[in-house]
C-alpha cells in the first residue's frame, strides 16, 4: 500500500497541525485542570471544515474519509488527547447511520454533524456490559409507532454536549446478538435524560456521562436498519472507528516522546545532555520503532475502512492497528516520564497528562484483550495469509 499523502490529505494534516499548535496547545493544561468542554475549539474545527471529513459532499462533508480524519486526529493528539476525541466523535456517532441509515436520517444527522450544527454520542456500554456487548440490557419494546426504551448506559463520551445519541438496545432479550435494535435518540426525547458526569483519570476535556432511559418514547422511524439486526451495525460502527482510535494513540505517542526529547536536549547530567546517555537513547529508539510500525498499521486500517472493508473478514487488520498503536501510546508516555524523571511526574509537566490520557486508549472502543482475541482467531484461520 502507498501511504504517500495526497495534496488534499497534506492540507488536512497541515490545517490540523496549525490548529493544534496555535489554538489547542496553549489551552491543553487548562482544559485538563477544569474538565470543561472546549466550545471555542469545537467552533474552530467547524470553521476549518474538520467536522465533516468522513462525510460525502452530498451530506455536507469533504469526502476525505477515515484517512483524512485519522490524519487530523493524529496531529491534535500530539498536543491534547481530549480535543482529538472531539473529532473522533463525529465518526463514532454516525458511522452506522451513514452505512445503514435511511436518507432522511443521513440528511439530518450526518449532514448536521458535518456542518457542526449537531453533536452526537454513541451509547453502548452499560453497568453490566462493556466488552461483552451482546449482554446489554437496555430494552426497546415496540408499541405502535414508537419504541419504549428502558435502561442505563455508562461512560458515554461527549454526552454532556450531544444533541443526539446512537443507542444500542435489545429488541429481544432472549436472542443474544440476534436481538439488537439501534436507535437515534434526540436529547429532548421524553423519558430520556443525561445523568451525572464521571470523575475520570484523564481526557478531562470531554466529559463522560450516564444515559438514563425511563419509558423513553422513541419514534419507530428513528431505528437505524432493521429490528433484531442491530448487532452488525454496532460491530460496523466499532470496527470503522478503530483506525481513528489508533490515530489517537499514534499522535499521543509522538507528542509524549517528543516532549521528553526536547527536555532531554536541555537537561544536563554527569556533564552532558541527558539525550547523550545511551540508556536514554535506547528508550527513544524503542519508542521510535513502535511509532513507525503504528503509523503503517493505522494508515493501512484507515484505507481499508475507506474501501468499505470494516466487516468481520477484515476486522483483524483494524484490531491490529487499534491494539498496537494504543499500547504504543502507553509505552511512549511511560518512557517519556522515565526520561524526564521527577519533573515528568509533576502536574506542571505535560508528560503527567500524556501518561493519564494514554491509559484510556487501551480500554475504549474495544479493550486490548478483545482486540487480541480477534487477531488470534484470524491467525488461527489463516486470514493474515502467512502461508
Amino acid at each position: 500500500m502507498d501511504f504517500r499523502l495526497t495534496e488534499e490529505q497534506q492540507l488536512i494534516r497541515d490545517t490540523a497541525k496549525r490548529i493544534a499548535h496555535e489554538v489547542i496547545a496553549p489551552r491543553a493544561a487548562e482544559l485538563d485542570e477544569t474538565g470543561e468542554y472546549p466550545e471555542d475549539i469545537f467552533q474552530v474545527y467547524k470553521e476549518a471544515g474538520l467536522l465533516g471529513l468522513t462525510f460525502p459532499e452530498q451530506y455536507g462533508g469533504s469526502g476525505a474519509g477515515t484517512m483524512g480524519l485519522a490524519l487530523a486526529v493524529e496531529e491534535v493528539a500530539k498536543v491534547d488527547n481530549a480535543c482529538s476525541l472531539i473529532l473522533l466523535l463525529t465518526k463514532l456517532s454516525t458511522s452506522a447511520i451513514l452505512k445503514y441509515g435511511n436518507e432522511e436520517q443521513k440528511q439530518k444527522y450526518c449532514r448536521g454533524t458535518a456542518l457542526g450544527e449537531l453533536r452526537g454520542a454513541f451509547g453502548l456500554t452499560e453497568p453490566g456490559a462493556g466488552s461483552d456487548s451482546a449482554n446489554i440490557q437496555t430494552r426497546a419494546e415496540r408499541r405502535g409507532d414508537e419504541y419504549i426504551l428502558n435502561g442505563t448506559k455508562h461512560y458515554i463520551s461527549g454526552a454532556s454536549v450531544a444533541d443526539f445519541f446512537l443507542v444500542a438496545t435489545k429488541t429481544n432479550l432472549q436472542a443474544g446478538s440476534k436481538g439488537f435494535g439501534v436507535f437515534i435518540v434526540d436529547r429532548d426525547t421524553p423519558g430520556f435524560r443525561v445523568g451525572k458526569a464521571d470523575r475520570k483519570m484523564g481526557v478531562h476535556g470531554v466529559p463522560t456521562c450516564e444515559l438514563i432511559f425511563e419509558d423513553a418514547r422513541v419514534p419507530a422511524s428513528q431505528m437505524v436498519g432493521q429490528e433484531n439486526q442491530g448487532f452488525k451495525l454496532i460491530m460496523w460502527n466499532l470496527n470503522s472507528v478503530r483506525p481513528v482510535v489508533a490515530a489517537r494513540g499514534l499522535g499521543t505517542a509522538e507528542g509524549a516522546i517528543q516532549y521528553a526529547i526536547e527536555y532531554a536536549k536541555q537537561r544536563h547530567t554527569f556533564g552532558q545532555p541527558v539525550i547523550e546517555h545511551q540508556a536514554i537513547q535506547m528508550m527513544i529508539a524503542d519508542v521510535a520503532m513502535r511509532i513507525e510500525a503504528s503509523r503503517l498499521l493505522t494508515y493501512q486500517a484507515a484505507q481499508l475502512v475507506d474501501e468499505g472493508k470494516a466487516d468481520k473478514d477484515h476486522a483483524h487488520w483494524l484490531s491490529l492497528a487499534k491494539c498496537f498503536a494504543t499500547e504504543t501510546a502507553v509505552e511512549a508516555a511511560d518512557k517519556a516520564l522515565q526520561i524526564m524523571g521527577g519533573i515528568g511526574y509533576m502536574q506542571e509537566s505535560a508528560t503527567e497528562r500524556f501518561y493519564r490520557d494514554a491509559r484510556q486508549l487501551t480500554i475504549v472502543e474495544g479493550t486490548s484483550q478483545v482486540q487480541r482475541l480477534i487477531i488470534a482467531r484470524a491467525v488461527a484461520e489463516d486470514m493474515l495469509n502467512w502461508r
